[in-house]
């Protein structure tokens, strides 16, 4: 998972829509957030794990109060205000694009009533469009990235070492089994059993429904699909709006004097972008015709191998021509005569041993019937190779092109923000409005998903009702089938047991060694991290040759815990590299962390510092002043690729104001506010961008 962006919406201290907050990969793998104790840090960590898992940390505190108090202070009683955050990340070649809203309104008494929890997600295809997924993204969300697991990676820096206290060490030994691979055989084996269980009640019962009732609710179903269809198409028409209004704007910034090198390169890129976008589309469905019209062959390798062995034992038991014909037998016998010229009387000693040879010689047509035979699988073979070959040659292609979709959608960026700050105003404002735009669309296209989300839980409810109507009594055939499966599943249950144990020890050793060395990297102590079978980890002291417990300080905990998320970061991408039959399908992880300095001192801060940005694929740092300043920022100044400030609008009129100085330029921290509200602004660091 590589997260791309966030915005928010009226949540918390944010009013009303915010800007994007562009996240870092790659070499410059840092984002770092500024801001003042209160002003929303906490609040952005917090914005991570609700949009994926709708929880909240510790820290968090009245996570029942999420909308923003200006928003639903200035509408009226009973009006509703919309509160959400939205995520766009990255996985396995894949960007998606998640939302988690919740409408809100103050009743007649003035108190704040919440309405249920929304969440939508949004899948880009190769083409550029975005489609609505076919697994629920629930499901998804916790394919990539468990929601068990989700304090490893977004998390409080001051309270981390909480997980570490007895009382969540069962937590850390399940969440560490669901993230290593290991959690996902338990869970298989306990499925296994209540499987068991589903086989044993399906021989027993099996209930009727009530036709009429079933029927009056298909009915319901089918009105709620007609009232999103309308809606449908609706939104198809505003987005048939916002595309030609940004098609109109396009063509006015390159009609504009001015930077013609920007806006020659970007007409380039856009079209090479479209180009890419087709060839990925046109290249895969070429690859499901390949293999929707040629795939059978690939499983003929037994069958060929079969036939083969087949026709060999014909010919050694002389069921198959050898070379000899049975009409040239029978002339042989009508004329008396072999062709050594031994006369063949009938009854002779000569004469039978020339008729044997009759059983033994073949008929022309099975030897034609075998010909055709061999030259049709000699023929599959050599289709065999070409398919394999055709299939690599396409997703070579498609690797290449993905690799150079991807330096090109980097490069338009690039131009954008430099068209962003660009002196002349008339470039740098209808930049703006196409920036505008594309939220607009990208907005229309999620609500877009949305409906087709209902549409498509529609359609499987009514499915559900009428396989409900059409259900049947179990007969004895099934309750054969049912004990079969009894025997299978126990089988399997014993299998998966021997499984589990041995790919654990397996892990867990690895998993130890690699904490070990971190920890040993970022602390000055002798104290050594072990993790024991039930995965609680705890350091010992062994400098008299005998492992002794020692009792850690906060700090040591701190970096214990720092030592134990990166352990387990390195180790399952090793590992999903490896072993991608098991557990995650990842081997890119971010790291979100909320004040990751806080009780550390000079020396553990720099090598903190130093070790983090290298732990993780992707690392978002929230960070005061005060923990940022010195050695912290000496040590990540070289990773940092997006920097951001948290500006807080305090409606004291007598609040003290701060700042802080980044590359030479004072950004606000704290000021007051203009009227009389509290709430925080998000301020992008400014770069120096070469043109």
């Amino acid at each position: 998972m590589k997260l791309l962006s966030l915005k928010l919406c009226n949540f918390r201290q944010f009013y009303g829509k915010t800007p994007e907050i562009i996240l870092s990969s790659g070499l410059k793998n840092a984002t770092i957030i500024h801001g003042n104790n209160g002003a929303g840090k906490t609040t952005i960590l917090n914005a991570f794990t609700w949009v994926l898992y709708e929880k909240f940390t510790a820290a968090f505190a009245s996570p029942e109060l999420l909308i923003n108090k200006r928003a639903i202070t200035e509408v009226s009683l009973g009006t509703s205000v919309e509160c959400y955050a939205e995520i766009i990340f990255e996985h396995e070649s894949k960007r998606y694009q998640v939302k988690r809203r919740c409408f809100v309104y103050r009743d007649n008494n003035g108190q704040i009533q919440y309405g249920q929890n929304q969440f939508f997600m949004l899948i880009a295809a190769d083409d550029g469009c975005w489609y609505h997924p076919m697994q629920q993204p629930e499901e998804i969300i916790n394919r990539i990235l468990p929601e068990s697991l989700h304090q490893y990676f977004f998390f409080d820096g001051e309270h981390i070492d909480h997980i570490f206290r007895s009382h969540e060490k069962n937590t850390i030994a399940e969440d560490t089994k669901e993230l290593l691979g290991v959690k996902i055989l338990d869970r298989a084996i306990e499925h296994l059993k209540k499987a068991k269980k589903t086989l044993q009640d399906e021989l027993n019962v099996l209930g009727d429904s009530d036709i009429k009732t079933l029927i009056k609710q298909k009915n319901n179903l089918e009105q709620e699909k007609l009232k999103t269809t309308q809606r449908k198409e609706n939104l198809n028409q505003q987005l048939t709006q916002y595309e030609e209004l940004k098609k109109n704007i396009s063509e006015q910034l390159l009609k504009l004097s001015g930077a013609e090198e920007l806006k020659q390169l970007k007409e380039k890129l856009e079209k090479q972008e479209k180009n890419l976008r087709n060839n990925l589309v046109n290249t895969k469905q070429k690859i499901k015709k390949v293999l929707s019209s040629k795939g059978y062959i690939t499983l003929l390798t037994d069958v060929n191998s079969y036939f083969y062995g087949l026709i060999e034992e014909l010919r050694n038991r002389g069921e198959l021509p050898s070379g000899i014909k049975q009409k040239f037998i029978e002339q042989l016998l009508d004329r008396q005569q072999c062709i050594c010229g031994s006369q063949l009387n009938q009854g002779t000693e000569q004469y039978l041993q020339v008729q044997s040879w009759q059983n033994k010689a073949g008929m022309a047509d099975v030897e034609e019937a075998a010909i055709r035979l061999e030259s049709n699988v000699i023929e599959l073979e050599r289709q065999m190779q070409d398919f394999w070959h055709d299939i690599d040659s396409e997703q070579a292609n498609i690797q290449q092109w993905r690799l150079e979709l991807s330096q090109v959608e980097t490069e338009l960026d690039d131009i954008r923000n430099k068209f962003r700050h660009y002196p002349d105003e008339d470039l740098k404002n209808l930049q703006k409005r196409l920036d505008e735009i594309e939220i607009s669309i990208r907005d229309v296209i999620l609500e877009q998903g949305v409906i087709k989300q209902q549409q498509e839980i529609l359609l499987k409810d009514l499915e559900t009702l009428e396989k409900q109507i059409s259900r049947q009594k179990i007969k004895e055939e099934k309750q054969i089938l049912a004990q079969k499966r009894l025997t299978s599943t126990q089988d399997a249950i014993e299998r998966l047991i021997e499984v589990r144990k041995r790919v654990e020890n397996q892990f867990r050793l690895s998993l130890e060694k690699r904490v070990q060395e971190i920890f040993n990297t970022i602390s000055f102590t002798p104290y050594i991290p072990r993790i024991n079978s039930d995965y609680e980890i705890r350091l010992v002291e062994n400098t008299s040759g005998v492992a002794v417990p020692v009792a850690a300080s906060t700090g040591e905990n701190q970096i214990l815990s720092l030592s134990f998320i990166g352990g387990i970061i390195d180790r399952v991408r090793d590992w999903s590299q490896k072993n991608t039959f098991i557990g995650l399908d990842s081997s890119t992880f971010p790291m979100v962390m909320d004040s990751p300095f806080g009780s550390l001192d000079e020396i553990y801060r720099r090598q903190v510092a130093k070790a983090i940005p290298q732990i993780a694929n992707q690392l978002i740092v929230l960070v005061t002043k005060t923990q940022w300043r010195g050695e912290v920022e000496t040590e990540m100044r070289n990773y940092i690729g997006k920097e951001y400030v948290l500006v807080y609008h305090s409606p004291k009129p007598d609040c003290e104001e701060d700042s802080i100085n980044i590359d030479g330029k004072n950004y606000p921290l704290v000021v007051r506010s203009s009227n009389g509200y509290e709430y925080t602004e998000i301020i992008e660091v400014e770069k120096e961008i070469e043109f």
